[in-house]
């Protein structure tokens, strides 16, 4: 069994693990559906953490154009409230960031957003160049969470000498599952974001943490 000291590459979720949600994704949401349904909604929050253009062609019963269309309007909306100042990182998640590169492991950040948005939320929280890497669906192939791509690739990128030296970070069952398909060493929930203990359990995390502050001490064994 790995220990969880042998972690060598910690990816982490942005909206809802290490970036303050508040609503956003569902308010861009609101303004690229505007003729949106309850069930519509209900989706989208059962589907957080998963690749947007992945949930519009969902919800726009696979028209592709539709769902092109959709998800350039999402993101042309979160872009809008990014820069509106309405995007800001939860407690104590820049300095997480901070000590697990001090500890000497390898931080990815990986997102469900293209990688225009995730640039930008990068430039609004000062945090271009803090990770070591970072990784929308584009950088895997084109698919997102559920799926294992993103892990994988951070994998690849970081050279770890194995897929039980990774640890996947997430705030969503979607970012639980995909560490479990790429058969992470560590899985780990927290309850900041979309989904509470009971879904992120069901998942598969082996913990779940209040916030991610709680990481880096148990990484180092002591949680």
């Amino acid at each position: 069994m790995t220990s969880s000291t042998d972690i060598e590459l910690v990816t982490l979720d942005m909206a809802g693990t290490t970036v303050a949600d508040d609503g956003l994704v569902e308010r861009a949401f609101a303004a690229a559906l505007p003729e949106r349904t309850a069930a519509d909604l209900e989706y989208v929050r059962a589907t957080m953490g998963e690749s947007k253009i992945t949930v519009f062609r969902h919800l726009t019963g696979g028209d592709e154009d539709l769902a092109q269309e959709a998800n350039r309007a999402f993101e042309d909306a979160y872009a809008r409230l990014v820069d509106d100042g309405l995007c800001a990182p939860l407690p104590g998640a820049e300095d997480t960031l901070r000590r697990l590169r001090a500890q000497g492991r390898t931080v990815a950040l990986t997102t469900g957003f293209g990688r225009d948005t995730q640039d930008r939320i990068l430039r609004a929280l000062g945090w271009t160049g803090l990770p070591d890497l970072v990784l929308c669906p584009a950088d895997a192939g084109g698919r997102g969470r559920p799926h294992p791509d993103m892990v994988l690739t951070a994998a690849l990128r970081a050279k770890v000498s194995a897929m039980s030296a990774v640890a996947v970070v997430g705030d969503t069952a979607s970012d639980v599952r995909s560490g479990i398909n790429a058969g992470a060493g560590l899985v780990a929930g927290v309850l900041t974001g979309a989904h509470g203990a009971e879904a992120l359990r069901a998942a598969g995390a082996a913990h779940v943490l209040p916030g991610v502050s709680g990481l880096p001490a148990l990484l180092d064994g002591e949680g």
